[in-house]
């Protein structure tokens, strides 16, 4: 008997993956089992004072997954939904993401359980800052860099690298990245992930046929992801039928402005009160009949309960973990691409590598170079797992898997094991 999706904890469905790449490579047992175990798991106690001046205390996470190719690499979010389980299985895919963008990083995440839209700034500022003290040993340029996720901005990098600084007793501009450009930020950073998320989509709908003018578009979250890949897709003359955030979804089938829904949510922070579409539900947008479908907000959104009414003909990943393993599998046999995370949302991370290796150089790109060497990477990287994906009759997620798990896997064993 399946064991329903709802009992399978977020690691559980990374793992999954895994796996299923791990058994088409020649891996031994006790790599396996390295690779599916985090280096290091950290929880922290954060106090602070409310501006009323009560005391509270929140719950903060640092995984750092694997080393093997590099410092770790991976955001830091702030939700109410945040579990050492999910910053887990969000460390996991760092590794695996970093690797098949060849990028010499290993992969982290962490997190705090808080609604950021709850604290002042104040609030937020401290908080950040004792979350940041915390993790004083463990973070920095060489050891796990830090960057920006769901709930986390620029602003909240620059506190954190201050705190780190001051620590420091010297400027370390490189122990976080997604920085302002004052203090160190690349040209591009924003734009990077949404960007990464449109050029892979791009390539795989010339690749089926898939004319970008006039493409039905469909983007599930209109955050900093969803909002600029809509831009770039809108850019190529493709529809945008229809977004969505917290407030809802809406709808048009004509093409929704793009440029209008940016300026709306600029002033109203959502979508609230949009009119430039009908408002319909997330669950009706994953359904509605497109070419795209980039599902761009949080995970386990694509489950075996709505993939048999999924009617798009190409599945992008601007989030992370958005589709669980049942619903991959029913895409599968469906005939339904689905381009994984683990490349399509790499792009946010390869800029912060471009930002990390220019905060050491202290030497800075143009933005045009910047996005020039950005589309490099991930076309790339995205042909050398499709080329495999042919080769070995495989999905394009098991291919990345597998380009992925195979890079980390040779460099542990030229690295060796030390114990």
């Amino acid at each position: 008997m399946s064991v329903p999706v709802r009992d399978v904890s977020v690691f559980g469905d990374a793992i999954t993956y895994f796996n299923e790449a791990a058994n088409l490579l020649d891996i031994d047992p006790g790599a396996r089992a390295l690779l599916t175990h985090p280096s290091r798991q950290i929880t922290v106690a954060i106090p602070f004072q409310r501006d009323a001046g009560g005391l509270e205390v929140l719950t903060g996470y640092r995984v750092q997954y694997n080393f093997l190719r590099g410092p770790a690499k991976g955001g830091i979010r702030y939700h109410p939904g945040v579990t050492l389980d999910e910053v887990t299985a969000l460390a996991f895919w760092m590794t695996w993401k970093c690797a098949v963008v060849d990028l010499p990083f290993g992969g982290a995440k962490g997190g705090v359980t808080v609604d950021p839209t709850s604290l002042s700034e104040s609030e937020l500022e401290r908080v950040t800052r004792r979350y940041a003290a915390e993790l004083i040993e463990v973070i920095g340029p060489d050891k796990d860099v830090p960057a920006p996720d769901v709930g986390t901005t620029p602003q909240v990098m620059a506190w954190i690298m201050d705190t780190y600084s001051m620590h420091a007793r010297q400027n370390v501009p490189g122990v976080v990245t997604g920085k302002p450009l004052a203090l160190g930020g690349s040209r591009g950073r924003v734009e990077a992930t949404g960007r990464g998320v449109s050029i892979v989509a791009l390539d795989q709908m010339e690749q089926m046929g898939i004319k970008a003018q006039g493409a039905r578009i469909v983007v599930q979250g209109f955050g900093n992801v969803g909002s600029i890949a809509a831009e770039m897709f809108a850019a190529q003359g493709s529809r945008i039928i229809a977004i969505s955030d917290v407030s809802g979804a809406y709808h048009n089938a004509k093409g929704i402005d793009i440029a209008a829904a940016v300026a709306h949510c600029a002033r109203n922070r959502t979508l609230a009160g949009f009119q430039g579409g009908e408002q319909i539900s997330n669950e009706q947008l994953l359904e509605l009949e497109c070419e795209v479908l980039v599902p761009a907000a949080l995970e386990k959104v694509l489950t075996q309960e709505n993939a048999e009414r999924v009617k798009a003909r190409l599945i992008v990943e601007g989030a992370n973990g958005p589709t669980t393993p049942e619903a991959d599998h029913i895409f599968n046999r469906n005939g339904i691409v689905v381009i994984p995370d683990i490349i399509a949302n790499a792009g946010g991370v390869t800029v912060s590598y471009f930002e990390w290796a220019q905060d050491r150089a202290g030497y800075f790109w143009k933005e045009s170079e910047v996005n020039e060497r950005l589309a490099d990477v991930m076309l790339t990287n995205f042909a050398k797992l499709r080329t495999l994906a042919q080769q070995r009759g495989v999905s394009l997620r098991t291919a990345a898997y597998m380009v992925a798990i195979d890079r980390v896997v040779t460099t542990m064993h030229l690295r060796g094991v030390y114990a």
